[in-house]
């Protein structure tokens, strides 16, 4: 069986003496960031509809799961079958209207029952700790190594269940047009050199609003942002490709000559005729 294949490999990768240096130095820290790499890496491939890829990138993250559970399994913690035993016991647990007599009318029903069973796991897991320092927060769970504009949704969102939110995405927009006011203000007192704190902070509540309204409107913000690199990354190829027919680059033209070439990128994009 391949699975059991590959954690032979890994296996044969952390054995001392015959393994390989490189994979014998790491800890579940130093490999952290890996996992978050491929797992964008599936998620590119999935967006560019490229299945050979998608194949490849998916073992590639698998290999970090691997990868974790034996070092989880050397330091007596757990083993991979242990991960693979829990993520069962967890989706038969969270689908009873598969796995048991309950009934669901459609995904919203299946979310909202995913949702209780969850929280009721989570309660369980407080119910177990002892001698804990601090009471739980609504905001415990949320992982500091998301990417911050994922966390930021997901903090919105675990607040939002308790009723502190904005009740529509037209009152985000005027928080956003609050915060731009205050980034504005903010550049104004600015005087060279390295931005003040106050200036980062300023943009950063800037950036959390409009995480914010993306919740608001259904998008994630994740995605819609590498669309927008995307896009800047087509129309800027544009520029180059342009210039590099002129015999010139980039260096050489002027901001508005560039400009000029991003909007006829843009109009090319959207099928129109140049006015």
């Amino acid at each position: 069986m391949s699975i059991r294949r590959l954690i032979g490999i890994m296996a044969a990768l952390r054995t001392p003496g015959s393994g390989c240096p490189w994979d014998l130095a790491q800890t579940s820290r130093s490999i952290a960031p890996y996992a978050i790499e491929e797992a964008y890496e599936v998620v590119d491939a999935i967006e560019r509809g490229d299945a050979d890829d998608l194949k490849d990138e998916l073992g590639d993250l698998l290999l970090q799961v691997v990868f974790h559970a034996r070092l989880a399994e050397e330091a007596g913690n757990f083993a991979f079958m242990d991960v693979a035993e829990a993520i069962c016991t967890k989706m038969v647990r969270r689908h009873p209207h598969v796995f048991a007599t309950a009934t669901a009318d459609g995904p919203d029903a299946v979310a909202a029952r995913w949702s209780e069973i969850k929280a009721a796991e989570k309660a369980e897991r407080e119910a177990r700790r002892v001698g804990a320092c601090e009471p739980a927060s609504l905001l415990d769970g949320v992982p500091l190594a998301l990417p911050a504009l994922t966390r930021a949704v997901k903090l919105q969102e675990k607040a939002g269940k308790v009723g502190f939110d904005w009740p529509s995405a037209m009152e985000v927009m005027e928080k956003l047009r609050e915060e731009t006011r205050e980034v504005e203000e903010e550049l104004a007192r600015e005087r060279g050199g390295a931005p003040s704190q106050a200036l980062v902070e300023e943009i950063g509540d800037l950036l959390f609003v409009v995480a914010n309204l993306a919740r608001k409107t259904g998008v994630d913000p994740e995605q819609a942002l590498r669309a927008a690199n995307a896009k800047f990354e087509r129309r800027f190829h544009h520029i180059e490709a342009a210039l590099a027919a002129a015999g010139r680059a980039p260096q050489q033209a002027s901001l508005e000559e560039m400009e000029a070439l991003w909007v006829e990128a843009k109009v090319k994009e959207k099928g129109l005729a140049a006015p």
